[in-house]
């Protein structure tokens, strides 16, 4: 009995049961079917190559390349989820390969936050996160900055930061002010970042953030909370004589530190009214971290002095508002605050005097970079 003829739906030629192929409804001789159709790689189904990914002869339907596949961010190679690599909590997938070699490279990524190593004595640290541009996000350049400040042990990183046009983010693990001020070698580091064109005075971008640990502030978030309360109030009681100090315009303040414009007369109205006009971290007391406060006032700098001064400045928040109780906050003037800084803290005194803040005494301003 002789076979039953069937015709291939693509080119035409006729063929037998045993020599054509069914596919989606229709039939195809062997080179049509190669031609017109392919196998998923992942899960074995036939699909038609216009709703195939193919890549070097590797073939995905598009439902196992949405769902399984990625593109490495580095090199663009085509990697399986199950072998992806993620920076931080970023989106970005990379190989293995590329994954280890951005581990080496100097500049992290924004969310990079190794384990912190904490320098110095007592209960109070402070951690810098200070922006640097024009000089280029260059990994030689962080290197050569990382050289100079971990020689003796992992003190700084540096991280990209977005809000910086050509530059980096230098952030320091937590150190005691004390650590900060005779340990650290931060005037080599600025004469170097100087030296390889960085500014971060004279741009529009860069600030200098200072965090605070809380664990100095109490034993317990109720007493921490009370410590915070206070510099928040401090902050707005004394904001014009801050803003200041800080180097800042108001418009950049606004856009990265701004006030919360919560004062009233006691410091737990103040504190309470600041965080129920809860506004995200771009607030010049930063209460979104749960370990540490974020001081975002200063404009950033790569003179020395200014740098000191401003860490000193924040100490002296601290230990007012760790020490005093809600009433003394309230009653303190300017004046007095200014008259509780010891002489040790010749940096933050010189710049008060710069600025015109320390009584009716004033000293001679020099550039900053």
């Amino acid at each position: 009995m002789e076979e039953n003829k069937m015709i291939c739906s693509v080119c035409g030629a006729i063929g037998t049961e045993d020599s054509l192929y069914s596919f989606d409804g229709r039939l195809y001789c062997e080179d049509c079917l190669d031609e017109e159709t392919i196998v998923c790689e992942n899960c074995q189904e036939r699909v038609r190559r216009n709703d195939a990914f193919v890549e070097d002869g590797f073939a995905l339907c598009n439902n196992c390349y949405d769902n399984y596949y990625s593109h490495c961010d580095g090199c663009g190679r085509l990697i399986h989820n199950d072998d992806a690599y993620y920076e931080d909590d970023s989106d970005f997938a990379y190989c293995r390969e590329c994954y280890e070699m951005r581990k080496r490279r100097p500049i992290k990524g924004y969310s990079y936050k190794p384990e912190p190593i904490f320098y110095g004595s007592g209960d109070l640290f402070f951690g810098v996160e200070l922006e640097i541009d024009k000089g280029g996000e260059e990994h030689e350049n962080a290197e050569i900055l990382l050289n100079i400040a971990n020689k003796d042990g992992e003190r700084i990183y540096c991280k990209h930061d977005g809000s910086i046009t050509d530059g980096f983010e230098i952030v320091s693990h937590p150190m005691s002010l004390e650590y900060h001020m005779k340990n650290m070698n931060w005037k080599e580091l600025f004469s170097k970042a100087i030296e390889l064109n960085y500014r971060s005075h004279n741009t529009s971008t860069c600030g200098l953030h200072i965090h605070c640990s809380r664990a100095a502030f109490g034993n317990t978030f109720e007493e921490q909370e009370k410590v915070v309360g206070r510099m928040v109030f401090f902050v707005e009681r004394h904001w014009n004589e801050l803003v200041r100090f800080s180097r800042r315009t108001l418009e950049t303040l606004g856009r990265w530190a701004s006030r919360y414009a919560t004062i009233s007369p006691t410091t737990e109205e103040t504190y309470e009214k600041a965080k129920g006009r809860y506004m995200g971290r771009y607030m010049a007391v930063n209460l979104e971290n749960s370990d540490t406060v974020e001081i975002r006032l200063f404009r950033g700098t790569l003179r020395y002095e200014t740098f000191i001064a401003a860490l000193q400045l924040v100490g002296e928040i601290c230990d007012c508002a760790i020490n005093m109780t809600d009433r003394e906050m309230e009653e303190m003037s300017w004046l007095d605050f200014v008259q509780r800084i010891s002489e040790d803290k010749a940096e933050l005194i010189n710049y008060l005097k710069l600025k015109k803040l320390y009584v009716n005494d004033s000293v001679e301003e020099s550039e900053e970079m």
